[in-house]
């Protein structure tokens, strides 16, 4: 499968591209800079890319079987960007006739009990919660492309480099939690859960959430 991978150069994108690249997959990694530190291997390409320009996209993204995005505001951006990368995703692919896309959302908008969702509950970090509510509002531009097999992939509460266990559970629409109420996933294995679903495609047209 040749995958056109946006946010490459992330800490979850480096993860996902190896992922992929363990798989047998080809990558080609899109950042801002062209560069992705720490990936070699013949089955990979970095280029340079815009993913708030849909005819870059497009560009980029015709040729390939699917997309997934690791997308995220890098540092001093506007949480909004968000909003502005999906629009450009989606019409991107609409104008590269690519299909498949598998985006990392945010887990804020995953329901934690009645009418409840995570970013909604006292615990919820106040800092957290701009790129939060603009995660939410990308994922309902998402789920209006319904001429795409897309799918919005949250991690848990909490993700953090770790171990690659390849063990983890998801949920549709609701946050993972374990017997403690912990809601945690490494990147390495929120990287299996997102090429396990390229493979699969499972989770079309669903909001899931990941973790332990």
């Amino acid at each position: 499968m040749d995958v056109l991978l946006l946010g490459a150069s992330g800490r979850i994108g480096q993860r996902v591209a190896t992922e992929l690249l363990s798989r047998g997959h080809s990558v080609t990694g899109v950042s801002r800079s062209g560069s992705v530190e720490g990936i070699d291997d013949d089955a990979f390409v970095a280029v340079a890319g815009d993913a708030t320009d849909a005819d870059q996209v497009a560009r980029l993204a015709a040729g390939h079987d699917t997309v997934a995005s690791a997308l995220g505001p890098g540092e001093g951006d506007d949480p909004e960007v968000l909003t502005e990368m999906i629009e450009a995703v989606v019409e991107g692919l609409r104008r590269a006739s690519v299909d498949r896309l598998v985006w990392t959302g945010g887990a804020g908008g995953l329901s934690v009990g009645p009418d409840t969702r995570l970013v909604e509950t006292a615990e919820f970090p106040d800092e957290w919660e701009p790129v939060a509510r603009a995660a939410i509002e990308a994922y309902e531009i998402l789920a209006a492309a319904d001429d795409l097999r897309w799918t919005y992939l949250a991690p848990a509460a909490l993700i953090e480099p770790g171990e690659r266990t390849g063990e983890y559970r998801t949920a549709d629409g609701e946050l993972v939690a374990d017997d403690s109420g912990d809601s945690y996933i490494s990147m390495e294995d929120f990287a299996v859960a997102l090429v396990d679903e390229l493979d699969s495609g499972d989770g079309v047209h669903t909001y899931v959430g990941t973790g332990y």
